[in-house]
């Protein structure tokens, strides 16, 4: 077996042995249909007019009528790239033989392949200076340089389907095709020892054919790459759209603090999407039509929609589904009401939605010229009805149907457009299509489309430092005094408190200050355990208390803490949990004892910004009890945003911290204080350093 030097760029470049060989060789050819080996060969064969093909087979004769080699050395080092399809303990010998052959790539379609081989078949590759994709992979195709490489047919069409499945990833391309649309590369990454999605992800972002990708994930490797990934597809103005299951289990290990019992994969990916600029997707069905709206050049600026239907109660549900979305269904502007109460006169005072109120079926051009009327007062129309079936019951309308139907187009340049229709086929609302606009059968996708591409074009992507996962090392937890040292010193305000040494003592430190006071116990969660007294109104009362604390709890170290009473006070969660995979991440919330029942959270990757900070906060349900609810006097917002950015920041600046927890941060109309603090460390950091 040859070897052949590589350097980093070279090893780069040899990715293109997948997408562009001149040469292709299928190990395990079969001219059995209900074979993958049949498949693959058939696939390969289709692009005998681009590139060589090699079909081989131990037992020789020929695959699909073409004469196969029983043994790819046969080929004489003319292989690029080599597809194993062979049974597991037949896999490594196969791969020695396309190494032999000059292979630069190995595409492994074999499954189940036990540990022991798997590594050898890994070294074997890397040793040899090629390039492994696979093993467990469902195959891959590029339509614009015809390799078809996999089992099933790929309409051609804008959008790349990476896939840690093989099936889901061809559940994407089947619904891509159901909406007119199709695949410029499918790529089933398998079991990932060598090329992984965030190298095939980096590649799209040139890929000319490609203008929007989706992604089906299980697991990230590394998180710098992944996001640096996304960005390099956000540069090139090509959607990122992520489909995931299964992350929430790398992060679903309960941590001690309230931070890491609300912190879930899935929290911490939508998070990671959001700095990156790409968008997530619940269901496949949503990850199709989103990644074939945003691949026409659907780009609303902004979450107004105007809606148009020939029916109320569609109307009426498109407007719930809107709002439920995110867009805003907002009253028409006094130019707009006007210039649609000239073409339905017989309408009532019109809305948003607007109803046509059968002048459509009367008129078909009803159906452009409402929408015409709104264009300059909204971000977005949304068409959903009848309009694109008519053709389909009545050919007579077709030709007009159509003729409508590139006048939507022509008004989609102007303002995005997206049609939600009742045709039972692609091919009626193709013109519509060809002039980038989307048409989807359901109201749901409709709605998720668009607003999904409302929050792709308005988010912005952020620049990150890089991230340092957690460790597999067991954490401890600072003293409740050193923990609330290390907040100060980061700039956040704390009340104030001393550790006192007896009941004595304890009653002598509240002398201090003219509030009650507040005694704690150093534990996690010291509420749930009985460790906390509050309100204790002089030196006998926090003397007693003391007595029972240490009594009842056998903990000599007992806090002393001055109670903040102030007025009109909000009580959050504020927290950083270092997340298995992207590091720090930073949550704010509804706080106090009910924080886990309320799960009324905001969470970004760490650290950042005031800006960001504010907006975290915007997005919570609770968010009008800060801004004054009912006669409440309006907490310190800013205040608030500061000491989220704040906390974020703390574990770049201490990296033996682990995770954070100010439970309750106590937000008020003259600042915020913390008055409860839990800090994970590093055991080298741990409780004999004091911060």
């Amino acid at each position: 077996m040859r070897m052949r030097e590589t350097t980093s760029e070279s090893r780069r470049s040899e990715l293109d042995s997948f997408w562009r060989p001149e040469s292709v060789a299928v190990i395990g050819a079969s001219d059995n249909p209900a074979k993958w080996g049949h498949w693959l060969a058939a696939g390969a064969l289709e692009g005998r007019g681009t590139r060589t093909v090699h079909l081989v087979n131990q037992r020789g004769g020929t695959v699909c009528g073409v004469p196969v080699l029983s043994d790819i050395r046969e080929a004489n080092r003319g292989v690029e790239l080599a597809v194993v399809c062979v049974p597991p303990d037949a896999a490594l010998d196969s791969a020695v033989a396309a190494l032999d052959a000059g292979a630069h790539a190995l595409l492994v379609i074999t499954d189940a392949l036990d540990t022991t081989t798997a590594a050898q078949l890994t070294e074997l590759v890397h040793n040899a200076g090629a390039r492994l994709l696979g093993p467990s992979s469902l195959g891959i195709v590029d339509t614009s340089t015809r390799l078809r490489l996999a089992w099933g047919r790929f309409a051609p069409g804008p959008v790349a389907v990476v896939t840690q499945s093989g099936q889901v990833g061809s559940e994407l391309t089947h619904l891509l095709s159901r909406h007119g649309s199709g695949t410029s590369r499918f790529v089933s990454v398998g079991a990932q020892p060598d090329v992984g999605v965030e190298e095939v992800l980096t590649e799209l972002a040139d890929d000319p054919a490609t203008r929007a990708v989706t992604l089906y994930l299980e697991q990230i490797r590394d998180a710098d790459a992944f996001l640096a990934a996304a960005a390099a597809l956000r540069a090139a103005d090509k959607p990122l759209i992520v489909l995931a299951a299964g992350v929430s289990a790398a992060g679903s290990a309960a941590a001690k603090s309230h931070t890491g019992a609300l912190t879930a994969g899935i929290d911490v990916l939508d998070a990671a999407c959001r700095a990156a600029g790409a968008c997530r997707a619940g269901t496949p069905a949503q990850a199709a039509a989103l990644a074939h709206g945003l691949s026409l050049g659907v780009r609303p600026h902004g979450h107004r929609v105007a809606i148009v239907s020939d029916s109320g109660g569609q109307a009426a549900l498109a407007a719930d589904a809107a709002t439920e979305a995110g867009l805003r269904v907002e009253s028409l502007e006094q130019p707009a009401v006007d210039a649609v109460s000239e073409l339905l006169p017989h309408a009532h005072q019109p809305g948003n939605p607007v109803d046509l109120a059968g002048a459509g079926e009367q008129d078909l051009s009803m159906y452009v010229a409402v929408p015409e009327a709104l264009c300059k007062s909204t971000d977005a129309v949304l068409l959903t009805g009848y309009f694109g079936r008519f053709g389909e019951d009545t050919p007579a309308l077709a030709a007009e149907e159509n003729d409508v139907a590139e006048r939507l187009a022509e008004l989609g340049a102007e303002v995005p457009t997206v049609v939600h229709t009742m045709a039972d086929t692609p091919d009626r609302t193709r013109t519509l299509m060809d002039g980038g606009i989307p048409a989807v059968t359901s109201i749901e996708l409709a709605v998720h489309t668009l607003a999904a591409c409302a929050r792709w074009v308005t988010t912005c992507p952020r620049d990150l430092p890089e991230r340092e996962p957690s460790s597999e090392q067991r954490s401890h937890h600072l003293s409740y005094i050193n923990a609330r040292l290390l907040l100060q010193r980061a700039g956040l305000a704390v009340t104030e408190a001393v550790v006192a040494t007896s009941a004595v003592h304890a009653g002598a430190i509240s002398r201090s200050w003219p509030e009650r006071s507040v005694l704690k116990a150093d534990l996690a969660h010291k509420t749930e355990q009985g460790g906390v007294i509050l309100g204790l109104r002089d030196e006998e009362e926090v003397a007693r208390a003391h007595h029972e604390l240490t009594t009842r709890l056998g903990n000599d170290e007992i806090v002393v803490e001055r109670m903040d009473e102030r007025d009109d006070v909000v009580e959050l969660l504020l927290g950083v949990h270092t997340d298995p995979v992207f590091g720090p991440v930073v949550l704010v919330g509804a706080g106090g004892v009910q924080a886990e029942m309320w799960r009324d959270t905001a969470m970004e990757l760490a650290p950042v910004s005031t800006t960001l900070a504010k907006t975290m906060l915007a997005r919570l349900r609770s968010y009008p009890l800060l801004t004054g609810w009912r006669g409440t006097a309006a907490t310190d917002i800013d205040a608030v945003a500061r000491a989220v950015a704040t906390v974020s920041q703390i574990p770049f600046e201490n990296p033996h911290v682990t995770s954070i927890d100010v439970n309750p941060l106590r937000a008020g109309p003259d600042g915020v204080l913390a008055v409860d603090a839990y800090v994970a460390t590093t055991p080298s950091e741990s409780e004999s350093t004091t911060p």
